[in-house]
């Protein structure tokens, strides 16, 4: 069976910028979600909000899945409506954002204890939504029995899939995610199904996929931060090897200096790159001191000078197996 392997929406990582020169460098990828726009009515329509996913901003040939974070239907509608303007023919809804500060509002993974605002919500969208209608979701907020409340109210409705990060939210990323409350899930919906949550190496995607032989597509955010060459080596496709420390510098400038373009003061873009770090040094055990000297950068000047030094000290590129 060929596997579909999808980019996840990694809100302040995965944007334009991000993907575009993520696709110059590196292969292995089929499609990609956007990270989530909020919802938004004719009274307080925001065009800059739409950046990320306007077609002159994504030149590259590899499908994009909008998302929505929302809870109100007409205003769900109404950003479903613009986003078919611009040419997509499905959306995706984000119940899965850990985050208090969004799901106190009962917006992302705040939504699943609520499956009765849900299911009015589903009715109400599907009646008007002009286009395809996919969810992504964790197995709950607070308890991951949450899941087995929801899954009788989506099976009442056409979705296009069902995107299941078998976390609760408050679990946020800490702990495992859980392939046994997927399976519970996977035995319970007609829904097509994307697994997505700590894929974070090849010998990790082989265990899912022989136990979930039925399921086709996995949704990878923060393996690729880790390693940018993990979805080619799943699909077998990883090319010499012996040059994966200049193809990630040519990947890491190209990316450093694109956000230099858009972005202006002295810690903006210093901070941005700061966070891929946080993954992708990782994949660099040995190297300590010089990512503690990176993380350190108080400006684009001082991080500059640190990447230099780390990439001319040729690390050991080292990412999980």
């Amino acid at each position: 069976m060929t596997h579909e392997l999808i980019l996840a929406p990694l809100q302040g990582f995965t944007d334009a910028i991000f993907r575009d020169i993520y696709y110059q460098h590196f292969s292995g990828i089929d499609e990609a979600m956007a990270p989530f726009i909020s919802t938004m009515g004719a009274h307080r329509l925001n065009l800059s909000r739409l950046k990320d996913v306007l077609p002159e901003n994504n030149p590259n040939s590899i499908s994009l899945i909008p998302q929505i974070l929302g809870n109100v239907a007409e205003d769900f509608v109404f950003l479903a409506e613009k986003l078919v303007a611009l040419g997509y023919d499905g959306v995706n809804w984000n119940m899965g954002c850990p985050h208090s500060k969004v799901a106190k509002k009962r917006r992302g993974s705040g939504m699943l204890p609520w499956p009765d605002l849900i299911d009015e919500l589903l009715e109400a969208v599907f009646e008007r939504i002009p286009c395809r209608l996919s969810i992504k979701m964790r197995l709950g907020r607070y308890d991951k029995k949450e899941i087995e409340r929801l899954i009788p109210v989506f099976e009442r409705y056409p979705l296009h899939e069902l995107i299941v990060h078998p976390r609760t939210g408050v679990q946020m990323y800490t702990g495992a995610a859980d392939p046994d409350a997927f399976a519970w899930v996977a035995s319970h919906t007609s829904h097509r199904l994307v697994y997505n949550g700590d894929i974070v190496s090849k010998s990790v995607f082989d265990g899912l996929t022989n136990r979930f032989p039925q399921v086709r597509r996995f949704m990878i955010g923060r393996g690729v931060l880790m390693n940018p060459f993990l979805l080619a080596e799943i699909k077998g496709i990883r090319q010499n090897r012996c040059d994966d420390l200049e193809r990630i510098r040519q990947f890491h400038d190209a990316l450093f200096s694109a956000y230099m373009e858009k972005w202006y003061g002295p810690v903006h873009v210093t901070g941005r790159m700061k966070g891929f770090w946080s993954y992708l040094g990782q994949s660099f055990p040995h190297e300590k001191r010089a990512l503690k000297r990176i993380l350190k950068a108080k400006n684009n000047d001082q991080y500059r000078r640190a990447t230099d030094l780390f990439f001319t000290a040729t690390p050991q590129f080292l990412p999980l197996k």
